[in-house]
C-alpha cells in the first residue's frame, strides 16, 4: 500500500469511528449503509467497502446478509490492541509512542538502579552465560527478549511494566520486528545497572524502542 494511499485508507477508519461516535451507536447497533458512508465521508464506495472489511476482519463488526453491518461487542479481543495497528500508521501517533515509551523507560530504568536486589544480579548474569553460549538466532533473541523484560521488570512497578509491556506490543505491530540489545551490550548494560549509573543504563535501553 502505497503511503498516499495508506493515508486515505487510516483517514476513513478515523471517520467512521467518529461516525459511530456522533451517532452513539453501541454494540449490536447499525452502522449507516456504505451508500450512506460513501455520501458523509465523500469518498469512493470501494474505499469504503475496504475500510469496513478490514474492520470486519479485526473482529470489530460484523455483515449479516440481508440486515446490514453491526458493531460487535468488544469482548473476546482487547479492542485498543487491534486498533492500534490502524492508529500507529499515523505519523504523529508514531511519534507519540516512541516518545512515551522513551520516557516509560526511563523512569522504569530510575527505579530499577535503587530497587535491584543482589539475587536480581545474579539472575541477569545467568541470562548473559546463556546468551553467550547460545547459537540458534530464534534462542537467543528470545533470551535477550527475556533480560530486557527482566531489566524492566526491576523496577517493581507493576503499572510501569504494563506500559512498556503495551508500548512494546504496538510498536511491534508497526515495525513487525522487535529491536533487541546485542549479547555485548547485555553485558555493559548489566555493569552500569550494578555501578548504578543510570544513565547509561537508559541509553542502551533506549536503542529497544
Amino acid at each position: 500500500m502505497s503511503g498516499t494511499s495508506e493515508k486515505v485508507y487510516v483517514e476513513i477508519i478515523k471517520k467512521i469511528k467518529s461516525i459511530i461516535e456522533e451517532d452513539d451507536l453501541q454494540a449490536g447497533d447499525k452502522l449507516p449503509s456504505e451508500r450512506e458512508l460513501t455520501d458523509r465521508l465523500h469518498v469512493g464506495r470501494s474505499s469504503v467497502r475496504e475500510a469496513l472489511r478490514s474492520l470486519e476482519l479485526l473482529g470489530l463488526i460484523e455483515t449479516r446478509r440481508g440486515e446490514g453491518t453491526f458493531i460487535k461487542p468488544a469482548t473476546g479481543h482487547r479492542l485498543v490492541e487491534v486498533l492500534a495497528s490502524f492508529i500507529l500508521h499515523d505519523q504523529k501517533a508514531r511519534q507519540d509512542l516512541l516518545e512515551t515509551k522513551s520516557i516509560i523507560i526511563r523512569d522504569c530504568i530510575e527505579l530499577a538502579v535503587q530497587r535491584v536486589r543482589p539475587e536480581d544480579i545474579e539472575y541477569l548474569n545467568v541470562l548473559i552465560r546463556e546468551i553467550e553460549r547460545t547459537e540458534h538466532d530464534r534462542d537467543l533473541q528470545q533470551l535477550i527478549l527475556r533480560f530486557q523484560e527482566s531489566v524492566i521488570k526491576l523496577c517493581n512497578n507493576h503499572l510501569l511494566y504494563r506500559l512498556w509491556v503495551e508500548l512494546s506490543d504496538y510498536g511491534l505491530s508497526v515495525h513487525q520486528h522487535s529491536f533487541l540489545l546485542h549479547s555485548g551490550e547485555c553485558s555493559q548494560l548489566l555493569e552500569h545497572l550494578k555501578n548504578g549509573d543510570s544513565k547509561n543504563v537508559i541509553q542502551l535501553m533506549s536503542q529497544t524502542m
